[in-house]
């Protein structure tokens, strides 16, 4: 009778996980077909959107939205993580880092050649015929698209365009625009240079040198503007292809010094089988980690990259030993620009050795856009799938009760001010079913952040509230109690370059220390995790490129 009763209970379970499996491929499938359409039939909503947010930015802050270039945001900062897919973002900044660094020579030989703004200016005035009208081109409403293809030969509203779409990045439309009105006034210098310019900015050497060659046979060239398209023309010969592959190594040290490691409980009491228990575990411990990343990316095309990432991870603890283990982790993922969404869908599996609990592996497969409005507003989302599992063995013969299947959705706003302030907001969602339903949950999630990216450093401020509800009953704790649990994290993130004030150890500004500091506040009705915790950390970083 057992046996039998065993073997219905072993059906149920395995009939209980197919229906799970089976609803979280369906799931799946739906959260990637609503990702992949949003970007294709959302763009009248997301039109509607950036006329509101231009309104605000006109009649709230009532100012012009500047040009803040990509460099300046970011300010070359890498921040240490454990978090790989943050890794995967630092690793793109840094190719867009490395290809900016090989235009700076052209764009300060066409900065030195001509004075690109007076001559616009000067070229509108004498075909416009009206000099008043020039405040116009500076104005700081927004041409849209149709108006220029209800006014496609006017000269003055296709500049402003232009200029509009370059302040924004989008170096694809100002280029046709350019390249239009160049065929519409084949034999002006100016239009040229104008043009040249941003093709150096976009990185597209062949058009450039098109246009180069084009300039030659101006019949009323000067002298020196001659000796300036030559010299360019030479700068990018020299350049040659642009380079497919870059290549990556990233080194980390890192300090954790915490005070509440295995959260221990404000009363310092415990719930057990409905008992109330003494919580005496130690609070006040410290973990060292090193890390190591290789990181690989290949160009495909202007505006796509495919990049892998090898990564791997130590940590120990000076007095307790969950946090010692071996980690190792390979990143997969295709980056790629249309229009103005930028789509990155990645893959990433890990290993992780513990020195006193079962080895994990995980895999986690997502998909992020991240839509720029304009130089200040941009929006994001994201999906991720994450199955995680434990080697269950004789040493841990419950280590599979958490194996894990999960899936998350954001959506995320970014603001930035000025140069100097940033902002952003979040919002998730996740469902997470382990295989002992006792650990299975759904939170929510609310994220705010500002950063500071003042002259001596940047600083970044955090707060993190997240709401988690527990699906069953777990009778090992308290049989009367369905656990719920209120979190809220709240961090400061202080990075500077150590060549900032030692120039001699980096010269390049490219070794980083990171300060931080985070508190926790958890309420929950069950006493185990209704607790308080402080750490404080410093890490150190450093990146290299080897194919300069």
């Amino acid at each position: 009778m057992n046996s039998r009763k065993k073997q219905k209970k072993g059906k149920k379970l395995k009939n209980k996980l197919k229906k799970k499996k089976s609803a979280y491929l369906g799931n799946l499938f739906l959260y990637l077909l609503v990702l992949l359409t949003i970007p294709l039939f959302g763009e009248s909503a997301i039109k509607g959107l950036q006329s509101g947010i231009s309104w605000v930015d006109e009649k709230v802050f009532n100012r012009t939205i500047k040009n803040i270039e990509v460099e300046k945001i970011n300010q070359n900062i890498i921040l240490t993580t454990d978090d790989s897919k943050i890794n995967f973002q630092r690793s793109l900044e840094q190719k867009k880092i490395a290809k900016a660094k090989d235009t700076d020579a052209l764009e300060k030989i066409i900065e030195d050649s001509i004075k690109d703004e007076k001559k616009i200016k000067a070229l509108v005035a004498e075909d416009t015929k009206n000099v008043n009208n020039l405040s116009d081109v500076e104005s700081d409403k927004n041409i849209t698209y149709m108006q220029i293809l209800q006014k496609p030969n006017d000269l003055e509203l296709n500049l402003k365009y232009a200029r509009q779409q370059g302040k924004m990045g989008n170096y694809k439309q100002t280029i046709a625009t350019l390249e239009r009105l160049v065929i519409l006034y084949p034999d002006n210098a100016d239009l040229k240079f104008y043009l040249l310019s941003i093709l150096v900015k976009a990185d597209s050497p062949d058009k450039a040198l098109g246009i180069i060659e084009e300039m030659k046979n101006l019949s009323d060239l000067s002298p020196e503007d001659l000796a300036s398209i030559i010299e360019i023309e030479t700068e990018l010969k020299d350049r040659g292809e642009p380079k497919l592959w870059s290549f990556f190594a990233d080194m980390g040290l890192g300090g954790l010094f915490n005070q509440n490691v295995n959260s221990v409980s404000k009363t310092r009491t415990k719930h057990s089988s409905g008992a109330v228990d003494d919580f005496n575990s130690a609070m006040f411990d410290n973990v060292y980690s090193g890390s190591m990343g290789f990181t690989a990316i290949r160009s495909i095309g202007e505006s796509s990259s495919m990049m892998a990432n090898l990564s791997g991870t130590s940590s120990r603890q000076d007095v307790d030993t969950t946090d010692n283990f071996e980690s190792l982790g390979f990143t997969l993922a295709y980056d790629t620009s249309i229009g103005k969404h930028l789509i990155s869908p990645y893959a990433m599996v890990s290993k992780t050795s513990y020195e006193t609990d079962a080895t994990n592996r995980g895999l986690i497969l997502g998909f992020g856009n991240y839509y720029t409005i304009n130089d200040s507003h941009a929006l994001n989302y994201s999906y991720s799938y994450a199955d995680s599992k434990n080697n269950q063995n004789s040493g841990h013969l419950t280590a599979d009760d958490t194996d894990t299947i999960s899936q998350s959705v954001s959506i995320g706003y970014d603001f930035t001010l000025n140069e100097i302030i940033s902002a952003s907001a979040g919002l998730g969602y996740g469902d997470s079913n382990a295989k002992e339903d006792t650990n299975d949950y759904e939170n929510y999630d609310l994220d705010l952040r500002v950063n500071f990216a003042l002259p001596f450093a940047y600083i970044s401020i955090g707060n993190l509230t997240s709401m988690v509800d527990y699906s069953l009953i777990d009778s090992s704790l308290n049989p009367n109690l369905l656990r719920s649990d209120l979190t809220n994290t709240s961090d400061i993130m202080i990075t500077k370059a150590i060549g900032d004030f030692l120039p001699i150890i980096d010269p390049n500004k490219d070794f980083f220390i990171t300060l931080s500091y985070e508190k926790v506040i958890s309420e929950s009705n069950i006493l185990n995790y209704d607790y308080v915790g402080e750490s404080f950390s410093i890490g150190f970083n450093k990146a290299v490129q080897f194919n300069k």
